[in-house]
């Protein structure tokens, strides 16, 4: 990482917190299986690349030549902190909200209950 003018132990503080995330993430994934996994996968490795993304970054800049611009470095502001608010915004869909699979017509009823029950006739009687 000297290549890019950062030392290691920058490298590892910076996405050190974020591959323990990954790493305790999937053993959980994969002892628990909660209803949405894909979405946390998916979540954890985002978490993941926006931690990464300015190192990778730089090393882009090293070998494409191209840093040194300060329009450079605004993009990479801005696209840090917003991959790491969706990897969030991931994890709370996944763990509150998100739609649920469509169940069988007529298998259940409209709340998760038993089947429902045939409609009743109507009365034709007239009371007198």
């Amino acid at each position: 990482m000297e290549f890019i003018g950062v030392p290691w132990v920058a490298v590892v503080r910076a996405v050190g917190p974020a591959a323990v995330l990954f790493a305790v993430g999937a053993v959980l994934l994969v002892r628990r299986r909660p209803a949405r996994r894909r979405l946390v996968w998916t979540a954890l490795a985002v978490q993941l690349a926006a931690a990464a993304l300015p190192f990778g970054w730089l090393l882009l800049q090293a070998g494409a030549g191209i840093g040194g611009h300060s329009r450079v470095g605004v993009v990479m502001i801005l696209v840090q902190p917003g991959l790491e608010a969706a990897a969030w915004a991931l994890l709370l869909v996944a763990a509150v909200g998100g739609a649920q699979r469509p169940r069988k017509a007529g298998a259940r009823g409209a709340a998760g209950g038993p089947p429902a029950a045939e409609p009743a006739e109507p009365v034709t009687d007239r009371v007198r």
